[in-house]
């Protein structure tokens, strides 16, 4: 078990296919960066001060969440032809609390999650609306299709506003949409720079309020919302379907940039 670690992509890993799928698809962000794929399990502080057989297997539960993890993570990368570094770590505390940690030292810190729409009138399960409202770097919140297959990325979404960040918002969205391959919505109409600088990446253009009407070559449909400082609160505590642009799509991933 590798304790120490330097820059890496940070994957949150409870056990679940939706921790599963997150790793996996953390895979293209580790390798574009250079940089580890970090593996952690989180054993909550309560139940890490029992010194008993529950203690141990709260402990070998990890093990085996990691290594079924880190297995699906090497297979993918193996046949996507991408090697992975892949370091795994158990920490004990308040899951929210230890991710945000992390954050200190990562590029992203990634979480899955098999919410579908709004639960209990939240978007967002409390890991990981924490994680947006706290976390020290950029975070992804990747989510899983109800029969637990991993959600494919081909429509990237992203408002362009007058927000200070909105430059390196539009940036990693189109980032995202190189390493991945998939067409970038820019939902206003500032978009003639970013599709100079991104010659290779299809751009659909649609105006702020409009939605997008689907036709045969354009799914309405968006996979992955790439979003900014000034609308983690917002995502947060996002209670209704159309108080955002982006995010009345309640069941795509989301990637919160933090410059």
């Amino acid at each position: 078990m590798n304790q120490l670690h330097a820059k890496s992509v940070v994957v949150g890993v409870d056990g679940s296919q939706a921790a599963v799928n997150a790793a996996e698809w953390a895979i293209v962000e580790a390798t574009s960066r250079q940089l580890p794929l970090r593996l952690v399990y989180v054993i909550p502080r309560t139940k890490a001060r029992i010194v008993s057989a529950r203690g141990e297997w709260d402990l070998e539960r990890g093990e085996l969440a990691l290594s079924q993890a880190a297995c699906a993570v090497h297979s993918a990368a193996k046949s996507e032809g991408e090697p992975v570094e892949v370091e795994t770590a158990i920490l004990s505390g308040d899951p929210d609390q230890v991710l945000i940690n992390e954050s200190q030292d990562a590029a992203l810190v990634c979480v899955g999650t098999a919410r579908r729409g709004w639960v209990a009138d939240k978007l967002l399960g409390p890991i990981a609306g924490a994680l947006v409202r706290r976390a020290r770097c950029p975070v992804a919140i990747i989510r899983t299709n109800p029969d637990g297959s991993p959600t494919k990325v081909g429509v990237i979404s992203v408002v362009l506003n007058d927000e200070p960040d909105n430059d390196e918002v539009v940036h990693q969205a189109m980032e995202e949409g190189r390493r991945r391959h998939a067409t970038v919505r820019q939902i206003d109409r500032r978009a003639n720079s970013w599709v100079r600088r991104y010659p290779d990446v299809p751009v659909q253009l649609v105006a702020a309020g409009t939605g997008a009407k689907a036709t045969e070559n354009h799914s309405s449909a968006i996979d992955l919302a790439v979003v900014g400082r000034a609308e983690a609160d917002q995502i947060a505590g996002l209670a209704t379907p159309n108080c955002h642009p982006i995010l009345g799509f309640p069941n795509c991933s989301v990637l919160l940039v933090r410059d």
